[in-house]
C-alpha cells in the first residue's frame, strides 16, 4: 500500500555522538549504525515522542587479529576481543563464536541505547532532541544494550517495554513515566528470549493485557493437515499488576501456510482501543537471504475478549520498505527489505504510525482510519 504522508523523520546523521554514553569510557572511534525502531507516544503538551534506538557501532571492529564487541560493566563501557579464527562474521552487526556451535552464541559490534526525540503533533518535524534524558545501560542485564522500546499509556501513566540484552539473558524490561519523557527502571517482567512485548493501551476487566513473542531454538512440526507453520507465534497474556503475567492456554496469532510470510512473526504496535475493538499491527517475515523481508500486517481484536480475532490481514501487507525513502542515505544501508513498525497514535481521522526503516532510520506514516474500516 502507498499512503500520501510517508517519510523519514530521523536518520543516523541526526544523532550527535558527543552526547553518547560511550564517550567517557571508550577510546575507540564509533558511528551510528542505525537510529531506528522507535517507541512512540503522545505527550501532555500535544507533541509526539519517538524513543529512538541508537545502535552505536565500532568504526573498525577488527583490530589486528581480533574482532571486538562493546559491552557495559560496572566499571564502564569496554571492548572484548575475540580471535578472528574463532568467529564467524556474516553480519555487520554481530559475530558468532565457533566454539559454541551448534548453539548460537554471539557478540555485538554495536551496542544500543535509547534517545528521546520530541516531534510536532503531526509527527513530521523534530522539535527537540532530549540528550539529557538518554536511557543507557546501567546494570548487568543490559550488558549488550537496550533495544526496541514500545510505549503504552494506561490511566495517564506511561509504560515502556524494551529488550535488554546480556550474557545473563535476553529479557523484557519495564520502564515507567508520569510525563512521557523521564523514565525510571521498573524491573524485568519477562524472562529469557520473550521479545516484542506490547501492553494494551487500557485495562480490560481490571487486568492488564499484552502481546508477547517467546523465541526458542526448537519447534515441532505442525503436520501436513494443519493450516499453520511451525515457529514463533504472537501470544496473549494478562496480569493483575504488570509484573506477574499469565499466558492464555490457547494459541493466538500464528504464521499460516497461506499467509504473506513464511518465516517469523512478531508484535509491532501496542494494541490501541477503537470503537470496533483493539487494533494491533504486527510484522511478518518472508524468507530471503540471511535476514528476510519484514512487512507490517494488522488485526482487529474483540474489545471485550481480545483473544477473539475479529479480522486479520495477513496476506496483503500494510507497510513495506520503500527504497525512495532512503535514497539520500543509501550509502549507509546495510540491510534491505525491512520495515519494523513499533508505535501508533490516534490523530482524529487517521493514525500516525512509527516504524524503523531498514534498521537504519525512523519512518512516520499517516494512515486513514477508513483503511481499517474504522
Amino acid at each position: 500500500m502507498t499512503f500520501e504522508t510517508d517519510k523519514l523523520v530521523f536518520r543516523p546523521g541526526d544523532v550527535d555522538l558527543k552526547h553518547s554514553p560511550f564517550r567517557k569510557d571508550l577510546n575507540a572511534e564509533t558511528f551510528v549504525l542505525g537510529a531506528f525502531n522507535p517507541g512512540f507516544t503522545s505527550l501532555p503538551n500535544g507533541n509526539l515522542l519517538i524513543m529512538v534506538r541508537v545502535a552505536e557501532a565500532l568504526k573498525e571492529p577488527v583490530m589486528g587479529k581480533h574482532i571486538h564487541a562493546i559491552t557495559w560493566s560496572p566499571e564502564g563501557y569496554r571492548l572484548e576481543a575475540y580471535p578472528l579464527n574463532e568467529v564467524i562474521r556474516d553480519d555487520p552487526r554481530k559475530f558468532t563464536l565457533k566454539k559454541y556451535l551448534p548453539t548460537a552464541v554471539m557478540g555485538l559490534t554495536s551496542l544500543s541505547w535509547l534517545l528521546p526525540v520530541e516531534l510536532s503533533p503531526d509527527g513530521l518535524q523534530v522539535v527537540e532532541i532530549h540528550y539529557d534524558k538518554i536511557i543507557s545501560p546501567d546494570r548487568s542485564s543490559q550488558e549488550y544494550g537496550i533495544e526496541d522500546a514500545r510505549i503504552s499509556i494506561i490511566e495517564e501513566k506511561y509504560y515502556m517495554t524494551c529488550c535488554t540484552v546480556s550474557s545473563e539473558r535476553h529479557a523484557t524490561t519495564l520502564f515507567s513515566s508520569t510525563d512521557g519523557l523521564n523514565y525510571s527502571f521498573a524491573g524485568i517482567i519477562l524472562d529469557h528470549q520473550n521479545k516484542d512485548m506490547l501492553i494494551f493501551e487500557g485495562k480490560l476487566n481490571n487486568k492488564y493485557y499484552a502481546l508477547t513473542r517467546p523465541l526458542g531454538a526448537l519447534y515441532f512440526d505442525t503436520g501436513k493437515e494443519s493450516e499453520y507453520l511451525s515457529g514463533p507465534s504472537i501470544n496473549l497474556a494478562s496480569s493483575p499488576d504488570l509484573y506477574h503475567w499469565k499466558p492464555t492456554d490457547f494459541p493466538f496469532i500464528r504464521s499460516k501456510k497461506e499467509s504473506g510470510f513464511t518465516n517469523r512473526i512478531g508484535g509491532g504496535t501496542p494494541p490501541i482501543h477503537t470503537p470496533k475493538g483493539w487494533l494491533a499491527l504486527f510484522h511478518g517475515v518472508e524468507t530471503k537471504g540471511k535476514v528476510g523481508i519484514y512487512r507490517t500486517y494488522w488485526a482487529l481484536l474483540d474489545k471485550e475478549n481480545p483473544h477473539n480475532i475479529l479480522k486479520i490481514e495477513d496476506k496483503e501487507p500494510l507497510l513495506e520498505s520503500k527504497p525512495e525513502l532512503t535514497e539520500d542515505i543509501k550509502e549507509q544501508i546495510y540491510l534491505d527489505d525491512v520495515v519494523f513498525t513499533t508505535g501508533i497514535v490516534d490523530a482524529g481521522d487517521h493514525y500516525i504510525i512509527a516504524s524503523g526503516e531498514l534498521d537504519l532510520a525512523c519512518r512516520i506514516t499517516h494512515i486513514p482510519k477508513s483503511y481499517f474500516g474504522l
